[in-house]
């Protein structure tokens, strides 16, 4: 099974932004250990600060990965583009946040992705993606 990851801006931080929100793991160190734990599984993984650039992966993994574990970042709630992307391909993505982003601020309690995914994990730390991993095994 091939599971993509792709992440939004500022994921890169992880380990070392707001902390208390996101964790001191890295996302690096994170996937090693979801890499130890779920052997079967062929991981590929993308981070971009850049829109488009979500876009393209979105593209080029969605006619030939298993699942994408999605989290756009501020882009989840800015992006029609990463919408119509997500709706436009063939494999299903789960859209996964770190946060509860409806603990956030207003404008993050919209997502312009979750009408075209498979399903949505908000506010379990790092764990999102892996229950969102769970959803394809």
């Amino acid at each position: 099974m091939k599971i993509c990851i792709i992440n939004g801006p500022n994921l890169n931080l992880l380990g070392k932004r707001e902390t208390k929100v996101y964790g001191s793991l890295s996302f690096e160190e994170f996937l090693d250990e979801l890499k130890a734990k779920y052997q079967d599984v062929v991981f590929d993984y993308y981070q971009s600060n850049v829109e488009g650039e979500l876009i393209t992966k979105i593209q080029q993994v969605g006619f030939t990965a298993d699942g994408i574990l999605l989290n756009a970042g501020a882009y989840t709630h800015t992006s029609v583009g990463i919408g119509d992307a997500v709706r436009a391909v063939e494999t299903p993505v789960v859209e996964v946040h770190i946060s509860n982003t409806f603990a956030r601020e207003e404008f993050r309690h919209e997502s312009y992705i979750s009408a075209h995914a498979k399903g949505v994990v908000i506010g379990f730390g790092l764990q999102s993606y892996e229950l969102g991993l769970q959803s394809f095994l």
